[in-house]
């Protein structure tokens, strides 16, 4: 890792869950971080714990490139921006998957390829994928578990692309974890198959062996153990963060 100044990073999806914790651990640990997200108000609490901030739209190119424009000589990047669509396999169309597709894997794509090669040499990357890469038990999400396999393979490609660097390129598969956008899960999920919510949520903790969901700020330890040097021999790899829902 350079020694030359503070050590610098951005994390986008950085107004909640693993995103926001992802974002507060490297502050804590003394990392310069630039949270993005086209969430302005929940930006906020990132801001007033030290983060400058960016709202902006990962769909669209030209936003993109005001973050890369930012992330000249970073250290860090942490892809954790996605959005999921929640609806009957067969139901989905075409916008509805390209929308999903855009925000979960182009723009990780997009920005692995324009700050990347930027990062001054000893950087990492880490990306949110999703145990839903691995598994196909909940058909109302199968767009965005196609967007977060598609993680996996940008991931390793970046790996190769920029070990030369050297920038290590990793990623996580998280299962389930308390987030809102677990909660909007459980909510859809749960009416589509005639159960409530806390129903669907028990049966859900069955399938994990140990039992429970893990909390943001569990995997944003996995995500800074990632970026830090205690990981330096770790690249192109997908770390299963599931407690024990998938184990390959």
């Amino acid at each position: 890792m350079s020694d030359s100044g503070a050590q610098r990073g951005i994390v986008t999806g950085a107004a909640r869950g693993i995103g926001k914790a992802a974002a507060l651990r490297m502050v804590a640990e003394g990392v310069s971080v630039l949270a993005v997200d086209r969430d302005a108000a929940g930006l906020a609490a990132l801001a007033a714990a030290g983060c400058d901030t960016l709202v902006v739209d990962l769909a669209d190119p030209a936003e993109r490139d005001r973050v890369a424009e930012r992330g000249r000589d970073c250290d860090f990047l942490v892809n954790a921006a996605g959005i999921i669509l929640i609806k009957p396999i067969t139901e989905v169309t075409v916008e509805e998957w390209r929308r999903v597709q855009t925000i979960n894997a182009e723009a990780i794509f997009f920005l692995c390829q324009q700050i990347g090669p930027r990062m001054r040499p000893g950087g990492a990357i880490v990306n949110l994928s999703s145990s839903s890469a691995k598994l196909a038990a909940t058909v109302e999400v199968a767009t965005y578990a196609a967007s977060k396999t598609t993680i996996l393979s940008i991931t390793r490609s970046f790996a190769y692309a920029l070990a030369a660097r050297p920038v290590r390129v990793n990623a996580i598969c998280p299962g389930i974890v308390d987030t809102p956008m677990q909660d909007a899960v459980l909510d859809r999920v749960a009416g589509m198959r005639g159960m409530t919510p806390d129903e669907l949520g028990v049966a859900r903790n069955k399938t994990v062996p140990l039992g429970r969901a893990a909390s943001p700020e569990e995997c944003a330890g996995l995500i800074w153990f990632l970026l830090s040097e205690e990981a330096g021999y770790m690249t192109g790899q997908a770390i299963n963060y599931s407690g024990g829902l998938v184990m390959w």
